[in-house]
Formats: structure tokens, sequence, C-alpha cells
């Protein structure tokens, strides 16, 4: 009786697929919606709370994987504005290996620097010698000029640092006892898209320089403000 009973209980064990829902029979009609049969008598306690326990998991998984994306599609976002305001370019006057001067003129003139040593975004033109401002911000402006002599009379190295026309800053040095001058300025400044920039050689003042790069214009952009 005991191996008649037995066997029963096999061959119904054999009958049924157990899955996470509660066991199911393999000769019965597929339900349209498995997990309704946690809502029958067959359920198992058991297996209905680890259902549960799954359904919560993917909820929050969901929203863990929404949250997620909302922050990645912000910093692509972010860094697509970083790469896009890039804004810096740093130029000399020549490359030239013999010492040669520009001026002096009876007009004042913008200095072309001919040589490029970075120019990222492509807003300084090389030979106009302006510098177009990409994007609305705040810019650090450095220039520096030389001037050397070997005559008797005296001459001066300056320029001035304009801004659409307007001056902004002005470098000046006058020979004295000695026959080389320099000097150098550097200026933080609001500055607006399509705003241009320029050094200005001002009359009767000259400039020298060869590949030791004496004369240089620099300017990079700090933080946008649009």
């Amino acid at each position: 009786m005991k191996g008649v009973t037995l066997l029963f209980l096999l061959r119904v064990s054999l009958s049924m697929e157990y899955s996470w829902d509660g066991p199911v029979s393999t000769t019965a009609q597929p339900d349209a919606n498995p997990r309704s049969v946690c809502l029958t008598d067959q359920a198992s306690c058991g297996c209905c709370l680890i259902q549960k326990q799954v359904q919560r998991l993917e909820q929050f998984f969901n929203l863990t994987a929404d949250e997620l994306n909302k922050v990645l599609t912000k910093s692509k976002t972010a860094l697509s504005n970083i790469r896009a305001s890039r804004s810096a370019f740093s130029v000399a006057l020549n490359n030239v290996q013999s010492l040669s001067c520009y001026g002096p003129f009876t007009d004042n003139r913008v200095i072309v620097y001919k040589h490029v040593f970075i120019n990222l975004g492509d807003s300084y033109n090389n030979s106009t010698g302006f510098f177009t401002v990409p994007r609305t911000g705040v810019y650090s402006l450095t220039v520096t000029i030389y001037g050397i002599t070997s005559v008797s009379e005296t001459l001066s190295t300056c320029a001035n640092l304009q801004v659409n026309g307007r001056v902004v800053s002005t470098l000046f040095e006058q020979n004295g006892q000695d026959k080389e001058d320099s000097s150098s300025d550097v200026v933080a400044i609001q500055l607006r898209a399509g705003d241009r920039v320029a050094v200005n050689l001002i009359k009767g003042c000259f400039i020298c320089d060869n590949n030791n790069h004496y004369n240089t214009f620099t300017g990079f952009l700090l933080y946008a403000t649009d």
C-alpha cells in the first residue's frame, strides 16, 4: 500500500512544473497572466512573497535606471556646452630667426601676430590680428611688447589693447639710458559674443621680435555668463 501511494505522489509531482509563481500543471491550459496563480488556492505563500519582492526590486531598478539616465543626459549636455565654449589663443609677432621690427608709423595700426601657439576654437585670425569673441563671458587677456634700437634717437615701445575700437588698457615705455623697452599688461574683462579684440600699435611707436617671441598676445575664456 505504501508503495502504491508513493508511486501516485511521484506521478503527480512529475505532472507539475514549479516557478516563482507557484506550481503549474503541465496539462493545464496556460494562463494569460502567470502571476495570477498566486491568487489561487494552489499558490504557495512563500512563492507569493518572493514574487512580491521581485516586483518591488523590478520597480526599484526601473526607477534607479531612469534617474541614472537623467543624470547621464545632464552630464552629456554639460560636457557638450563646455566643449562648445572652449576658447583660448596665444600668438607671437613672428617666428623669424633674425630680429625684425614693426613700425614706427604715422598712424595707429593693428598688430597682426603671425605665429600661432594655440588657437582653440579658431577665434583668432592671424590675417587680420583680430580675436572675435565666440561666447559671452569673462576673459583673461595678456599683452607683452618689446622693442630694441641701435640708433641714437629716442623711440618708444607702446601699444594699446582695444575692444571694438575702444581702448581698454595702454602699454608704454620710452627709451631712456638703454636701447631696449618692454611692457606687459594683464586684464580680466567681460566680453560679449561677437566683440572684436586687437592690439593696436600707437603711431610713432615700434616693436621688435624674432623666434624668441618677445611680443605676445594671449586670451582665454575664464567662464561663460550666457
